[in-house]
Formats: structure tokens, C-alpha cells, sequence
């Protein structure tokens, strides 16, 4: 699926919840909640977040009473993109030639790794 349209940047407090709703495909708050492991934070609060998310386009819900249950409106893999592309124009003047030569100088790939990236690229243009 391609994006036509800019998506909003999240925050790291939006993206952390967008990640447990990502996981759990269909959740209410108190999933979330849960999911972040930390019963200190306040229900209103992740439900603000959440609201946000929705606003953002991130994230739709069904109404059963007056409780939502609430689901992805955007694939996690195409957020993935959109951060990749973001990633690449921002940074390495929109070539991926210069982000994979980045890579390969920090990350200290061995040969084997760089052969499979090099075989994963090649597979791609295929």
C-alpha cells in the first residue's frame, strides 16, 4: 500500500503506544495499559494519547456503550516506510546508496552480513 498523503510525526510517548497497538491489533486502554507495564500511569492519561492517535489518523475505533475498542488505521509497515523515507531525505539526500554505505561504515558488518544485504538488495530490484 503506498501512502499518497504526509503522515504526522509522532511523539515517543504516541509511538510507544501506536507500538502496543500495532502488537495487539484490537485493544481497549487497559490493554494498553497493561501492555506498558507500569500501573502508575492514569487511564486518562493513555486515553488522551490514544485520542491523539486517533485525531492523527493512526488509529480508529468501535463503540460497544461507552466503551471503545480501539484498532490500527495505518499498517505498521507503512509507517515503517514513511519513517525510512523521512530517514533518507533528512539525512542522506534521499540515497539509499549512502544510507546502506552509512550502515555498512558504523555498524562493522562482517562479510557474510554485507553479502546478505547486498543479495537482499539485488532480490529487491528483481
Amino acid at each position: 500500500m503506498k501512502l499518497k498523503k504526509q503522515l504526522p510525526t509522532l511523539t515517543k510517548a504516541e509511538e510507544e503506544v501506536m507500538q502496543i497497538i500495532w502488537d495487539l491489533e484490537k485493544c481497549l486502554v487497559k490493554d494498553i495499559i497493561e501492555k506498558l507495564g507500569d500501573p502508575e500511569i492514569p487511564h486518562s492519561t493513555v486515553s488522551s494519547v490514544v485520542r491523539i492517535l486517533e485525531k492523527k489518523g493512526f488509529v480508529t475505533h468501535k463503540a460497544y456503550g461507552k466503551t471503545y475498542e480501539y484498532y490500527p488505521a495505518i499498517a505498521r509497515a507503512d509507517y515503517a516506510q514513511h519513517g525510512v523515507k523521512n530517514l533518507l531525505e533528512k539525512y542522506f539526500g534521499g540515497s539509499p546508496k549512502k544510507l546502506v554505505s552509512f550502515l555498512v561504515q558504523t555498524e562493522d558488518l562482517d562479510l557474510k552480513q554485507l553479502n546478505d544485504l547486498m543479495k537482499t538488495l539485488n532480490d529487491t530490484k528483481s
